[in-house]
């Protein structure tokens, strides 16, 4: 994003040029020319917000390509509003800019948003743009749909309700320890494969809404599948054993545990997922395979929901595969101190 020439034009003029044009066809936003933006849910709909944000050293590296930055930016919040069982339809952006964007970076940047508002049928209905000295910073507000009083929430697994995850498990962070070096013995096409799960994560927005029927919890894993576990058990009052032989592992990630065991922390706490982790009754799980079927998106059973015991240490187990809890410091991301 460095570079001598073009820089950017003034504010009004770098809104109408880059941004008002991600506003056509969302009658709401006014083509970005008012102050705020109108949305209306649906009859019979509730309206459902997320805000997310990431940072240039913490969520991504500066010089990634502009266009996968703004794609990873946008679907963080999109896979927050599958996971509440919404549909997702507009959002705001907020953008903090270090004094050294080019206008080739942010036309870049603009490209990658429009390519996913045409993915996942968004559009851009307002936000606001600063210039920093410092690092490029980027927060964005999704907004989504859900059928009144039906959002999905963290707080409401039973006791014996199954555990259930779409996807797969850990190529996120595995991807972040390749761009850091730390995994050099991976074949080429393999680090390429964990380091694209890093760069552009899939929110699973065919799956979410089709949850309503069947979840009783949902949450996105975004922190690690152990944390965001463990704030299903917190906010329901329950605890979690899950097993490392059944948690859904991709064709690189299997690569890399087979090379060095130790990475199963990294791949159940290292987060930046972007799947959808969920409760289901037992009775539930012939609706989930067709879920899985109809979408084309795996999901996989990894335990069961239990009542707390008086004794217990964490309120997520997680059995090796010869059945022992495994100890893991680090259970999962937190950006003040350590879960």
């Amino acid at each position: 994003m460095l570079g001598q020439q073009p820089q950017l034009p003034g504010e009004f003029e770098l809104i109408a040029d880059y941004f008002a044009p991600l506003s056509k066809g969302f009658p709401g936003a006014f083509g970005l020319l008012d102050d705020a933006a109108i949305i209306s849910p649906a009859s019979g709909h509730d309206l459902v917000a997320k805000t997310d944000a990431i940072v240039g050293g913490v969520h991504f590296e500066p010089d990634d390509p502009a266009d996968l930055i703004a794609r990873k930016a946008l679907r963080v919040n999109l896979s927050d509003i599958a996971g509440k069982g919404a549909n997702a339809r507009a959002y705001m952006l907020d953008l903090v800019l270090p004094h050294t964007t080019t206008a080739a970076w942010l036309s870049a940047f603009c490209d990658g948003l429009a390519a996913d508002q045409n993915e996942y049928g968004v559009h851009l209905i307002g936000g606001d743009t600063n210039a920093t000295p410092g690092t490029l910073t980027i927060a964005v507000t999704a907004f989504g749909e859900v059928p009144r009083g039906r959002m999905l929430r963290r707080s409401s697994a039973h006791a014996d309700d199954l555990i259930f995850v779409t996807g797969t498990i850990g190529d996120a962070a595995l991807g972040l320890r390749v761009l850091c070096g730390e995994l050099p013995s991976l074949k080429t096409k393999t680090a390429a494969s964990l380091v694209g799960r890093y760069r552009l994560p899939q929110p699973r927005v065919d799956v979410g809404p089709l949850l309503l029927d069947v979840a009783t919890a949902t949450i996105d894993v975004s922190d690690g599948l152990l944390a965001d576990l463990g704030h299903i058990c917190e906010m329901s009052g329950l605890s979690a054993v899950i097993s490392t032989n059944d948690i859904p592992l991709s064709p690189a990630a299997q690569q890399a545990l087979s090379a060095d065991r130790s990475i199963i922390a990294a791949i159940v706490a290292g987060g930046d997922d972007y799947e959808i982790l969920f409760t289901a009754p037992l009775g539930a799980v012939s609706k989930i395979d067709e879920i899985s079927r109809s979408t084309g998106v795996p999901i996989t059973m990894i335990g069961r929901m239990e009542k707390i015991s008086p004794n217990i240490e964490t309120p997520v187990t997680l059995l090796d595969p010869s059945g022992t809890p495994l100890k893991i410091g680090n259970r999962g991301w937190t950006h003040f101190g350590r879960l």
